[in-house]
């Protein structure tokens, strides 16, 4: 299986226009409401998710991040940041910083933290607990596939991979979302999306994707909060 899976980092923007949907008449209450739940979750997250570009050999990568300190700490894949000379990171106000990678973790796992300083204090995101996750809970991804920048998509959890530990949703990811945060109807990040099953070497979602779980994530934090000196003296 390893061989069709395809990280969802992006190194190209492509246009694509979709055709109109039809108007579905009168919404009910149940789902006006979660229409609204949606909504406000996902103009609570977005000031807390940037955009990452990292030039690299093979050309420019670009995925998603997720602020996790108010000092500029972010989350993102590894394999976004990998071999970078330089990484940019731009930010939901629009303001564009240097970043520094200050830890990796294996590829398994596919986790990076990188830093930029913004000389001010940053929105950040709210960790869940993804050993509370469940095969059918509806999931809320946000991301910047193919360079449309704070895109939503929802789906659910549609499979638990306890033997490679990854989070199967539907939610449509694509080259861009590698980082950026897979999360709940509570407005809790319970993964990082990292890669889409990839059978017949078509980059683009056929519903089919993977996260690492925030707790994975919530550990190599916690880990590398220990050991890195450039997170040490932004903590402590």
């Amino acid at each position: 299986m390893q061989k069709h899976l395809i990280s969802v980092a992006t190194l190209s923007i492509v246009m694509f226009f979709s055709a109109p949907q039809a108007n579905c008449g009168i919404l009910n209450n149940s789902s006006y409401d979660e229409d609204t739940t949606i909504t406000k979750i996902y103009e609570k997250m977005t000031p807390s998710i940037v955009l990452i570009e990292a030039d690299t050999k093979d050309g420019l990568s670009s995925g998603t991040g997720c602020i996790i300190d108010p000092s500029g700490i972010i989350l993102t894949s590894s394999h976004v940041v990998s071999d970078s000379n330089s990484v940019q990171v731009t930010i939901s106000t629009g303001e564009v910083f240097k970043g520094k990678t200050v830890s990796v973790m294996g590829k398994d796992n596919d986790l990076a933290l990188i830093k930029i300083n913004a000389k001010k204090v940053l929105p950040t995101i709210e960790l869940g607990d993804s050993e509370k996750v469940k095969v059918g809970q509806k999931v809320l991804a946000i991301g910047n596939p193919f360079g449309f920048n704070g895109t939503l998509t929802t789906g659910i959890v549609s499979r638990i991979d306890y033997s490679k530990n990854k989070i199967q949703t539907d939610a449509a990811i694509n080259p861009g979302n590698s980082g950026g945060p897979i999360i709940n109807i509570h407005g809790e990040v319970i993964g990082i999306s990292q890669s889409i099953y990839n059978p017949d070497n078509n980059i683009s979602n056929i519903g089919i994707g993977f996260a690492v779980p925030i707790n994975e994530a919530k550990n190599f934090i916690k880990l590398s909060m220990s050991n890195s000196k450039d997170l040490k003296s932004e903590t402590n």
